[in-house]
């Protein structure tokens, strides 16, 4: 017998109403965070992609290319770098809430949770909760990396309180859709290759590493237009580091702090009642 048909032979409690039902569901949201932390400390593998993988890359582009990349305006290439590789760790960390929804999915453990008295949403704000947490712990990774290698925040302290503002709701916006496509995806393998082959050419194709006034016509027009761009020069803006705009820069790159905030909107709008209706879809029924 499955869990659907234990649920349909034994009834489950009605929620509570109130605010009750807000504790409840908090309360539930929280185990299954738990339950995802656990995870983590079994097999802290999975926190690689965002904890020595930038840490690999700021310690490769800082000390094997910095030496040969020129900052257009002046400025340390170290400055520069470190806002490219923190929107590359956050759009890479979609991957992870990814392919541990897909995990979930595929091996029925969400089946099992429907058949106990538990809130429904809770199994997907734990898991929302959970990866928010483990990508707090990559910022910090990268802002020690970061302050090794050189980097500094030279910007007001209320400059630098929105550009962390901002990571925050980039690493959101990651988290979402990672979420989505791991809700549609059929597999974790599908998950890991649908990340890849997204983020991979929009973090290269962009100004994450070099600045786009070197890129050949064509790639710089998709490079300005390109959101990792928008955000990278967003950070470096508020924390008042290099940015290399050139003079005759699209809009998104003249006016990136806005353009950032507007890229976040516009896809959370799209992607989160997306994400909402597939899992919907695919645990109910």
């Amino acid at each position: 017998m499955n869990a659907n048909a234990i649920s349909a032979a034994t009834p489950l409690p009605k929620a509570p109403a109130g605010p009750a039902r807000l504790r409840w569901l908090a309360s539930d949201a929280w185990v299954l965070a738990k339950r995802q932390f656990a995870h983590i400390r079994q097999i802290p593998e999975k926190l690689f992609d965002v904890t020595l993988q930038p840490v690999m890359f700021v310690l490769l582009f800082a000390y094997v290319f910095g030496g040969v990349i020129h900052v257009p305006g002046g400025g340390d290439y170290h400055e520069y770098l470190i806002g490219g590789i923190i929107v590359q760790t956050l759009a890479f960390g979609m991957m992870g809430p990814g392919v541990s929804l897909a995990t979930d999915l595929g091996e029925g453990i969400i089946d099992r949770f429907s058949s106990l008295p538990m809130s429904r949403p809770a199994f997907l704000i734990g898991h929302l909760t959970a990866e928010f947490t483990a990508t707090l712990l990559a910022i910090a990774i990268m802002v020690l990396s970061g302050l090794i290698v050189g980097w500094g925040i030279t910007s007001t302290p209320l400059e630098a309180l929105a550009g962390f503002g901002l990571i925050f709701l980039i690493a959101i916006t990651s988290i979402m859709l990672g979420t989505m496509v791991g809700v549609i995806a059929r597999s974790p393998d599908a998950v890991q290759g649908i990340a890849f082959v997204a983020v991979f050419p929009l973090t290269f194709v962009a100004n994450t590493f070099v600045p786009v006034g070197g890129l050949p016509d064509g790639l710089r027009q998709v490079a300005e237009y390109n959101p990792i761009s928008a955000w990278a020069a967003a950070i470096r803006t508020l924390f008042g580091n290099p940015t290399a705009i050139p003079d005759n820069a699209a809009w998104p790159l003249e006016h990136p702090v806005i353009a950032s905030v507007a890229w976040c909107a516009v896809i959370l709008a799209v992607v989160t009642p997306l994400a909402l209706r597939a899992y919907r879809r695919r645990t109910t029924g």
